[in-house]
């Protein structure tokens, strides 16, 4: 039977990733004893006092056991903490040398969405691939730059750690997780009872992209600015560089370390984000909206909007605009 310790963190976290865990982990042992007649996983909800309150004051959680009765785990669940993430380092100080030497036995970890920092910050993610909520993927490049963050994936696994992107894609961590530590089948079973999508990799579909701006090279956001009210026309790294009397390769060292992205990938992603809002809000075609983003050629423009988004232009206006699928 694998030991399960789910965290209850100080401070504001996330009750929906505590109570969703301790509900699907349950779930998956009343399947097992029905079938198989013993149960999976030995749950258990582990904090660092009696009591937690949540800052709000509508929730206390009470842990089934404290950090030094728990000798030895599988399974570590480290549920979002939302608010500053050095906060939440500092609250939950007491969490890390007891995850770490657990990690040294053997157990995994897994944690969901914003969660990724208060791993990050116990020195296990460095070097390793990690996820985390799109919105934030810019603040923990800038905290954790030894992360090999990738923004795209709704799962990442190296070495026994298990993040998830953001929000309630922790669902498909832990069907991942269900069907890593079971079989296929019970997997598909808590699919089907709790209705939640099998198999989904990508966080892309979702993604709105708002440029990185919260850097201080003042040449750089104006080349952003510039992209960002000119993306109907075609725009060359070289038309940037003489715009801002820069030699290309400072402007390209330049904005890729301030936004993370090379030239041409901003343009494309601001392009793309331009053809995303029209197709959700207008019934212009295919054909029409790559016009106004300043993209000629069709199979480039499917290529790079699949590559963006996941999705083909036709997958992504059916589905997120109700108008056009009538049409």
């Amino acid at each position: 039977m694998k030991h399960i310790s789910i965290l209850i963190p100080q401070g504001h976290t996330s009750m929906v990733n505590i109570e969703g865990t301790h509900q699907i982990f349950s779930e998956v042992n009343n399947y097992w004893m029905e079938r198989e007649g013993v149960p999976v996983f030995n749950i258990q909800l582990v904090g660092l006092q009696a009591a937690t309150m949540q800052p709000s004051g509508l929730f206390t959680t009470n842990p089934d056991a404290l950090v030094p009765d728990v000798a030895k785990t599988d399974l570590i669940i480290i549920p979002a903490l939302h608010g500053d993430p050095r906060e939440g380092l500092e609250q939950n100080r007491g969490f890390v040398p007891w995850i770490i030497d657990q990690y040294k036995k053997g157990a995994e970890i897994a944690t969901f969405c914003i969660g990724s920092f208060f791993l990050a910050g116990t020195g296990l993610l460095n070097g390793k691939r990690a996820a985390t909520h799109w919105r934030f993927v810019n603040d923990f490049r800038n905290m954790f730059p030894d992360v090999n963050l990738v923004d795209n994936k709704i799962i990442t696994e190296e070495d026994g750690i298990y993040t998830s992107g953001g929000a309630y894609s922790y669902l498909n961590l832990l069907l991942y997780i269900v069907e890593r530590y079971t079989d296929r089948d019970t997997a598909i079973f808590i699919s089907k009872a709790f209705m939640i999508d099998m198999d989904r990799q990508s966080q892309s579909p979702f993604i709105i992209f708002e440029g990185q701006k919260a850097h201080e090279d003042e040449t750089v956001k104006s080349a952003q600015e510039f992209i960002e009210h000119n993306f109907a026309e075609k725009i060359t790294v070289e038309q940037l560089a003489s715009n801002f009397a820069l030699g290309r390769r400072s402007l390209e060292r330049r904005f890729k370390k301030a936004t993370s992205n090379t030239v041409s990938e901003y343009i494309q992603r601001v392009k793309v984000e331009a053809a995303k809002k029209s197709f959700e809000t207008s019934r212009k075609n295919i054909n029409e909206v790559m016009y106004d983003v300043g993209y000629a050629d069709v199979k480039a423009f499917r290529t790079i909007f699949r590559k963006v988004t996941g999705l083909s232009p036709m997958e992504y206006r059916n589905k997120y605009n109700k108008e056009a699928m009538a049409v």
